[in-house]
């Protein structure tokens, strides 16, 4: 059974970073995309980043970087200048499967 389990948010100031992980386990060969969403309060879960085994990508905006390794089933969100805005609960996703999510929150 494949578990996503996420790792790495935590409490920071505006303009701090901080990087995720997301760790497919059970997982024997990984097909299609990966990717990161994020849900604020009162706001509906939106898309992030995402990554395909091949190694391309997209991100909401540049301060977003995802990169994986694919031999660890393993993928990344690299969050740079956080701002307020930014602060929500994070989740992995994968072919229709969602980690439990972590909260990033970002004070000004």
């Amino acid at each position: 059974q494949v578990q996503l389990v996420e790792s790495g948010g935590g409490s920071v100031q505006a303009g701090g970073s901080l990087r995720l992980s997301c760790r497919a386990s059970g997982l024997t060969a990984r097909l299609g995309c990966m990717g990161w969403f994020r849900q604020a309060p009162g706001k509906a879960r939106e898309v992030v980043a995402r990554i395909y085994t091949g190694g391309g990508s997209d991100s909401i905006n540049g301060r977003f970087a995802i990169s994986q390794d694919v031999a660890a089933n393993t993928i990344y969100l690299e969050m740079a200048m956080l701002s307020p805005e930014d602060t929500a609960i994070y989740y992995c996703a994968y072919e229709g499967l969602w980690g439990q999510g972590t909260q990033v929150t970002v004070s000004s």
